[in-house]
């Protein structure tokens, strides 16, 4: 399955609505995370094709896995893309990590790093940064704890604050790795836009899935979303 860019005239749907249409394909066993971690793998590729690399030259491909199903669906990418030669660094941001997919990402060959120890090299090291933190849950998207530190550090190692580095046009962005956010950049709300705490990772590319969430096609968040890719997952609309 692949990605697809987003169809401008369509409007988006909101989280509720997003967990509605998925809850009567999950009941029927409808293997949703697996899927959407497929097409996840292939707009990596792409990412790669795009920058002159393949996953098969051992680009390093940095995952922030977060509790929820974002975190699972990056893991299950980065298992397929670790098992075709990535070279892939897993730092969790929360206070679990979904199980399955992190034991398929381990014997796939991802190693774990901390924030204290192996993430300024990863980030350094990355060719691609999964963004897989937070998705359409919670209340209030602001990251925090050790999320939040995690994003902040990254912005400061790639000067992600720095407007001549922010405003760089596509070559020139090429020079550092390029940000895939998982369904989302977390950060953002889903349903409104807002973003209530500029701590952020601006993406390249948002992979969403299902449906474009509302919040994708406002402001300010449409600024930190990039290219958006639709992977359809027979989602139907009430």
């Amino acid at each position: 399955m692949r990605a697809q860019p987003f169809p401008e005239h369509l409007t988006g749907w909101t989280a509720e609505q997003v967990r509605a249409a998925e809850a009567p394909l999950l009941a029927a066993g409808e293997p949703l995370m697996r899927r959407a971690a497929a097409a996840l793998a292939e707009v990596v590729r792409d990412v790669l094709r795009g920058r002159g690399a393949s996953v098969e030259q051992g680009p390093g491909i940095l995952v922030l896995a977060g509790s929820g199903d974002n975190g699972g669906d990056a893991l299950f990418a980065a298992a397929e893309l670790a098992g075709e030669g990535a070279r892939v660094s897993v730092l969790e941001t929360g206070s679990r990590v979904h199980e399955g997919a992190a034991a398929a990402a381990r014997a796939a060959g991802a190693h774990w790093v901390r924030l204290d120890d192996g993430l300024d090299h990863a980030a350094h090291d990355a060719a691609v940064i999964l963004d897989g933190i937070l998705g359409i849950g919670g209340d209030s998207p602001a990251l925090r704890g050790d999320a939040r530190t995690a994003v902040a550090r990254i912005r400061e190692l790639l000067h992600l604050d720095d407007p001549a580095i922010v405003n760089l046009n596509r070559d020139a962005r090429a020079g550092r790795p390029a940000i895939v956010a998982v369904d989302l950049p977390s950060g953002v709300h889903a349903d409104d836009g807002s973003v209530p705490d500029t701590t952020v990772l601006p993406a390249d590319v948002t992979v969403t899935f299902g449906a474009v969430k509302a919040g994708l096609l406002r402001e300010p968040a449409a600024r930190y979303a990039g290219e958006v890719r639709l992977v359809e997952l027979g989602l139907e609309r009430a």
